[in-house]
């Protein structure tokens, strides 16, 4: 093929692109690459074919594992392909600009609704929430949350409000140490022990409670073992407790995973809003609520959990609009894609998906113990 650019397209000689050669070798593999990509320090110097810059970044992911051959993951590895479909036509939107996309929000605000609902909050009331990048985002605007209202409440009796810490167990998953340790609050971690299940102990958490708790962490779904910690139990205690000293302590539920598991194979367990001291959950809809990384959601259990102080209001998008996430611009892709799920699932198809989820860890445990090597101490299931 050796005619030029200039020979095929009329004028395109005069404009000086005639000299480049369209040859057999501009088909090839690899071709048209730089020799600098090669140092992979440097910021390109020069472009690449389209073709090219794709070939090279496919073939070199190929040493990646196969996300659905791993079983160590926390995250959902397949949709279906609606689901892929509409994230692909929506890939482009940033979900708080609500003015712009505005039935992109209604989506948002169906689903904080679907969630209040499924984790029973009050009846007639509008849902406070919000989705956010992941559960680690949900459970920092929930702590900070109970911080604010605690040195309010601190303010407000004239007492000193600078050493605040909040309870959870050993076994946490690093987001809440994160949370703590990002926003300037101690963090008492309760040992735990093969009594407890590896997990929260209610009872000596109660000892490390003192007037400069800001609230309580406690895990539906614990990442180590699965379990779910005794939220309704830890709640009776906590009452005792604001008898005998006035300790008035909230509870914030990580469900990173349990909160799109228990409302649908263990619907009668009380964990969440039905338990009076719950005033925030979070849960990971990339993990059981079957949606493709990054999407989390937190809602308050009513608008006075979530202080003022922490909403901001913006006007540089077209309107106003109010934002309390840690990130701003989010894709709205996996908002619709996690849409796409709670209408095409409903309450009976989670239930049939998380319980064939705890049918296969059942069938897996006990082969695993029947080998004489394993013992497993996970027992939620």
């Amino acid at each position: 093929m050796d005619e030029s650019i200039g020979d095929l397209l009329p004028g395109m000689r005069r404009m000086g692109m005639g000299r480049r050669r369209m040859t057999a070798v501009d088909m090839t593999y690899g071709a048209g690459v730089p020799e600098e990509v090669s140092d992979v320090r440097l910021f390109p110097v020069k472009s690449m074919p389209s073709r090219n810059a794709y070939q090279l970044i496919h073939d070199s992911l190929k040493f990646d594992g196969d996300p659905t051959l791993n079983c160590a993951t926390f995250l959902t590895t397949w949709m279906e392909p609606e689901a892929q479909k509409l994230i692909v036509e929506n890939l482009d939107k940033n979900r708080v600009d609500i003015d712009e996309y505005e039935a992109t929000e209604r989506i948002h605000r169906r689903c904080l609704a679907h969630l209040h609902d499924l984790w029973n909050g009050e009846k007639g009331q509008q849902a406070t929430g919000t989705v956010v990048v992941g559960s680690s985002e949900g459970i920092m605007l929930g702590g900070l949350a109970m911080k604010w209202r605690w040195r309010e409440r601190r303010k407000a009796q004239g007492k000193d409000a600078s050493n605040p810490n909040i309870v959870f167990g050993a076994n946490a998953q690093v987001a809440l140490e994160k949370t703590a340790r990002y926003f300037d609050i101690e963090s008492r971690l309760v040992p735990v022990t093969e009594e407890s299940h590896y997990c929260l102990d209610v009872h000596k958490a109660l000892e490390m409670i003192d007037e400069n708790t800001i609230g309580m962490f406690i895990i539906l779904g614990s990442t180590y073992t699965g379990h779910y910690e005794e939220v309704a139990l830890m709640s009776k205690l906590l009452d005792e407790l604001k008898a005998k000293k006035g300790f008035d302590i909230p509870i914030h539920v990580d469900g990173a995973s349990g909160a799109f598991v228990a409302p649908f194979a263990q619907p009668d367990l009380h964990w969440d809003f039905r338990v009076p001291r719950v005033v925030s959950i979070s849960t990971s809809g990339h993990k059981y609520g079957l949606t493709y990384p990054g999407i989390g959601w937190v809602v308050w259990r009513a608008p006075e959990y979530l202080p003022d102080g922490l909403t901001f209001e913006l006007s540089y998008l077209g309107g106003v609009e109010k934002t309390f996430t840690l990130n701003f611009s989010h894709p709205a892709c996996f908002l619709i894609a996690q849409y796409y799920q709670f209408i095409r699932f409903g309450r009976e198809g989670y239930a049939r998906v998380m319980n064939a989820c705890l049918y296969h860890a059942r069938l897996l445990s006990v082969a695993l113990e029947a080998t004489g090597v394993y013992q497993c101490i996970s027992d939620i299931h």
